[in-house]
């Protein structure tokens, strides 16, 4: 038992007495590993002990420390748990068949974003309590959509909002950033109907979303030449910020197509001299050449898809206007790098699975552009992963402080499953690009500084304890795009506000996650 020497006065001599001092009690203990607490640039040779959902000591004198339960981290990385800022994990989270977000856990995945690109599920609060009844396994950051709020007030329409529905749908948000504690806003402006919004709709909605100190998060309008452009579309998105006042999030950035390739230089550009002027401007990216969207948003026209997808194959039905949809098809198809470059990932037909538009447009004997609308009238979702990136911007971008690593994940596209371990195994082991504190802190406490997540992102006494610990040689992806359901491997542990859900690589059954709340501190 441990000494602890104190003085005491005693025939007007000051003596020294020794007294025993109470062992500190822990629930658990991690020794041995390589500690990079998600903020300094070398690890430290320290232990962590870890008492009901919080890190209750760091030190390197583990003699006085009782714990229940001890890990050897020998030879492992030990990190913060990673937080990936933009998810569709939502879609998983509210089954309890999968409420476990295992493809996100076993990546490193503590904490998950969801309601990203302007679709949250609505109302909020109802899913919260959904959660909370069946549990979730990773903790969850929620924002509301845009394209939410636009279908509740206005519904599919092609026209601009009136005042009377602006202020609408600022209620609307008010009211789910009060009930469900979301962190902030999201658009995707992109897509329908969220592109159909002037810039001047969603300014007004951020400046209420800045009142609840909020962030605007956004898939831009334009990733590639669409409609604006690119830069164009990073300019809407730094004015937003500029006019409502708040942090914006530019999510899964990217040069999308070949007319595009080599803008990140003038992104990095716009972006800096917006945070000169003391804009807060940071973004995510998913390390992956493919991007990954819906057929219909990826090939057809946004005008044609005015009222949802069966308004827009009467359209295409309708001679009058079948050329010109075919018309932008084709272009839309040619910016995407060609028929060739469009892989089909989901789909209820197996006789278009895992073929690209060009095998299927053989298949069919018709034009790529004319097969596109043939795939769609197949009942459900049809997703496609879009290879059209060039390596030039990817690793551009992954070289800035303010890109954090995200993942975007979704069903059909191995982002889903391997993001986080494939940009540690590529970029960090095998090419060098980032070295390995830069990758834990742009997956940690740099996105928990960005969404202003208190206490976590850091291994830091007094912080939640979302702490994971993997095996430098071993972490990896093993999901690909014909095969996009494989778990990573190489993740050890996984701790998730103090409990034990991934333990010797294997899933404990645990469902530790909670809901997170902007308003209080978790």
């Amino acid at each position: 038992m441990a000494r602890l020497r104190t003085k005491a006065l005693f025939l007007g001599f000051w003596v020294v007495i020794s007294c025993s001092q109470p062992p500190k009690q822990l629930d658990l203990l991690i020794v041995g590993g390589q500690v990079y607490n998600g903020v300094e640039d070398e690890p430290a040779e320290v232990a962590i002990g870890i008492k009901g959902d919080k890190i209750a000591w760091i030190g390197n004198k583990t003699g006085n420390i009782v714990a229940q339960k001890t890990i050897d981290a020998t030879g492992l990385i030990v990190s913060p748990g990673f937080i990936d800022p933009h998810t569709h994990a939502d879609r998983d989270l509210n089954k309890p068949k999968t409420a476990h977000n295992l493809p996100f856990l076993m990546q490193g995945i503590t904490t998950v974003v969801v309601g990203n690109d302007g679709d949250s599920f609505f109302p909020a609060k109802t899913y919260v309590e959904k959660y909370h009844k069946h549990g979730i396994g990773t903790n969850a950051i929620l924002l509301i959509g845009h394209e939410t709020m636009r279908k509740e007030v206005i519904g599919l329409s092609d026209r601009v909002a009136t005042h009377e529905e602006i202020v609408q749908m600022k209620e609307l948000l008010n009211k789910e950033m009060d009930d469900a504690g979301n962190f902030g806003m999201s658009t995707g402006l992109f897509y329908a109907p969220g592109s159909y919004a002037k810039t001047e709709e969603v300014i007004e909605l951020a400046k209420t979303c800045a009142e609840k100190g909020g962030i605007y998060d956004s898939h831009l309008r334009d990733e590639s030449s669409y409609t604006v452009g690119l830069v164009a579309a990073v300019e809407e998105a730094i004015e937003i910020g500029r006019q409502a006042k708040l942090p914006i999030h530019i999510s899964h950035i990217k040069c999308l197509g070949v007319d595009v390739w080599k803008q990140s230089d003038s992104i990095i550009t716009l972006v800096e001299n917006a945070q000169k002027e003391g804009i807060q401007v940071s973004a995510n990216q998913y390390p992956y050449e493919a991007s990954a969207t819906g057929l219909k948003a990826a090939t057809t026209p946004k005008w044609a898809q005015s009222g949802g997808q069966d308004s827009l194959l009467i359209r295409f039905d309708d001679p009058t206007l079948k050329p010109q949809i075919l018309k932008e098809t084709k272009n839309n198809i040619r910016r995407r790098g060609g028929p060739e470059s469009l892989l089909i990932v989901v789909v209820a037909n197996p006789d278009y699975r895992n073929k690209t538009l060009k095998q299927i447009a053989e298949e069919l004997n018709l034009s790529p552009e004319e097969a596109v609308y043939q795939i769609l009238r197949t009942k459900g979702i049809v997703r496609v992963a879009s290879f059209n990136m060039s390596s030039y911007d990817i690793q551009n971008f992954m070289l800035e402080d303010w890109v954090t690593t995200g993942s975007d994940g979704n069903t059909g596209h191995p982002r889903k499953y391997g993001s986080f371990p494939r940009k540690y195994h590529r970029y960090v082991k095998e090419k060098g690009i980032l070295d390995l504190p830069a990758f834990i802190n742009r997956s940690s406490a740099k996105t928990a500084e960005i969404f202003k997540i208190p206490l976590r992102g850091k291994l830091k006494e007094g912080y939640y304890a979302d702490i994971i610990l993997f095996d430098p040689e071993t972490f990896k992806d093993k999901a690909d795009y014909r095969n996009a359901f494989e778990y990573a491997v190489g993740l050890e542990y996984s701790i998730i506000n103090g409990k034990l859900a991934v333990e010797k690589g294997e899933y404990t059954n645990g469902l530790f996650g909670k809901v997170l709340r902007k308003d209080d501190s978790n």
